[in-house]
């Protein structure tokens, strides 16, 4: 294993580079993880790793990985956490084709990483089938992202789309629900939640107005009349865990 020791060797600038710039990440096709976790997770699920740096021994199988040692000073130096962990890799971006089915949902401008992150872990863990970037959504591939999803955007179906696949999904006779919290929302708890794709719009705005003239119908989770609103990801979590029980 070759050691690298310094900060302006490329291989370093390059991973630097990668997770502090999304257009760089997008131009390379590349993006940077770290932890032994989230290196498991890329490994048992075939994605195409780039290079892996260790400043320690670790239990994972590296056999055919291009890997480095570096110092514990240097990991700390390419890490986008201020306490670095012993491992950093990086991964190609995988290509994400579109399905545009049922039992799926629709983040529209979700701006928050920690946000989305949630949001597709919470997605994996429930089963739904897809998850679906409309508009300005914080970047899958951003470090706090990945941190959030804990290992599932290597297992979770994620894919951006535009309006025009929001119609296509109406046209295929799939329901779309708004989370909302208008006059006219059904409570989530009244509606059939058995054939549709579920929108839930940004943290501060929520759905935007051409999204909602899309959606079938708009829909309330029943909360205490004090309490004003639930966090987006909070949100999220209790919609897909309906979901899944009118799907089963």
């Amino acid at each position: 294993m070759e050691n690298i020791t310094s900060r302006k060797n490329e291989k370093v600038m390059h991973i630097k580079k990668l997770w502090r710039d999304r257009k760089y990440r997008y131009q390379c096709r590349q993006f940077v993880c770290d932890g032994e976790k989230l290196l498991k997770e890329a490994i048992s699920n075939g994605a195409q790793i780039g290079w892996v740096f260790l400043c320690e021994d670790i239990e994972t199988d590296l056999s055919g990985l291009e890997c480095y040692r570096v110092s514990r000073e240097l990991i700390e130096h390419m890490s986008p956490l201020k306490t670095a962990q012993s491992v950093i890799f990086s991964c190609n971006m995988p290509v994400r084709e579109k399905s545009l089915e049922s039992g799926s949902v629709i983040l529209e401008n979700i701006q928050d990483p920690g946000n989305v992150g949630t949001m597709i872990r919470t997605a994996n863990a429930l089963g739904l089938r897809e998850v679906m970037l409309l508009g300005d959504c914080a970047d899958i591939y951003n470090s706090k992202t990945m941190r959030a999803a804990m290992g599932a955007v290597f297992r979770q179906k994620i894919c951006q789309i535009d309006y025009e696949d929001v119609q296509t999904i109406r046209d295929r006779g799939i329901d779309i629900f708004a989370a909302a919290m208008t006059d006219d929302c059904i409570e989530i708890d009244e509606a059939d939640l058995s054939n549709c794709v579920f929108a839930i719009g940004n943290e501060g705005n929520g759905i935007t107005k051409r999204l909602f003239d899309m959606c079938t119908g708009k829909i309330v989770i029943p909360m205490d009349p004090k309490c004003e609103s639930l966090n987006a990801s909070a949100a999220a979590a209790i919609i897909m865990w309906e979901m899944r029980r009118h799907q089963r």
